[in-house]
């Protein structure tokens, strides 16, 4: 498992008068389920792309456990990724003319992290668990509910030790949006992966260890903050 920390972090655009992101210092443990909240332009996106290395840090420093991301060239961010990071995206990515299964095993088989057999079983023990009956199924032909399935079991198939999900239920009806929300969580927390969530849905927030709330690219509220402070007093 890894943790993050964030330090000094900085992060502005050539367009805007002040930083999209700044965040002083910030630590999420290992294994720890955050939800990052916040109005549009909070610096949701931002953030995401930060911690997963979508984006280079320029000041300031993002630790993943040992690894620096600041220090890591475009390449190697992409191979520190393909390794420890699973991504959920709120438009899915799937491959059309591909199955469930083919786009499930994709990111393993770019990145060759693990052989090809085992990578096969697991791809098709976690669209099962995701209740995906027919792993040969086109993905365009598949409900969005059904398509956002497949993609967690795309971002888990490698058994990342990070998994970042970015509106994974915004563009889902309710119904579907819950039992997405059901599936991630449970196969995150059964993997012990560290999760991180950016989402407006209550009632996936509320489910999860941690609540981080961005505003104008300031963390405006922080309930692990609140709660490391809490323990404090009644050590006291």
């Amino acid at each position: 498992m890894l943790g993050l920390s964030m330090r000094d972090l900085r992060v502005s655009f050539r367009d805007l008068e002040k930083p999209a992101l700044a965040v002083p210092a910030l630590d999420i443990r290992p294994g720890e389920k955050v939800a990052v909240t916040g109005p549009s332009g909070s610096g949701k996106t931002t953030f995401i792309n930060i911690v997963t290395g979508l984006e280079r840090t320029r000041h300031g420093s993002v630790r993943w456990s040992d690894t620096e991301l600041s220090s890591l060239s475009e390449a190697r961010r992409d191979r520190w990724r393909s390794a420890h990071v699973g991504l959920v995206m709120q438009e899915f990515y799937l491959c059309p003319g591909l199955s469930a299964l083919e786009n499930v095993l994709l990111p393993g088989r770019l990145s060759r992290v693990r052989p090809v057999a085992e990578l096969k079983a697991e791809g098709l023990r976690l669209l099962e668990r995701v209740e995906i009956s027919r792993p040969g199924q086109p993905v365009e032909t598949m409900s969005r509910g059904q398509m956002q399935r497949v993609a967690v079991a795309r971002a888990l198939v490698t058994r990342p030790a990070i998994v970042v999900a970015d509106e994974p239920t915004a563009s889902l009806d309710a119904d579907a949006g819950i039992a997405v929300a059901n599936l991630l969580l449970q196969l995150a927390g059964e993997a012990g992966t560290t999760l991180i969530v950016a989402s407006h849905e209550k009632r996936l927030i509320e489910r999860l260890d941690r609540m981080i709330r961005l505003e104008a690219g300031q963390v405006t509220r922080d309930t692990g903050a609140l709660q490391e402070m809490a323990e404090r007093d009644e050590a006291f």
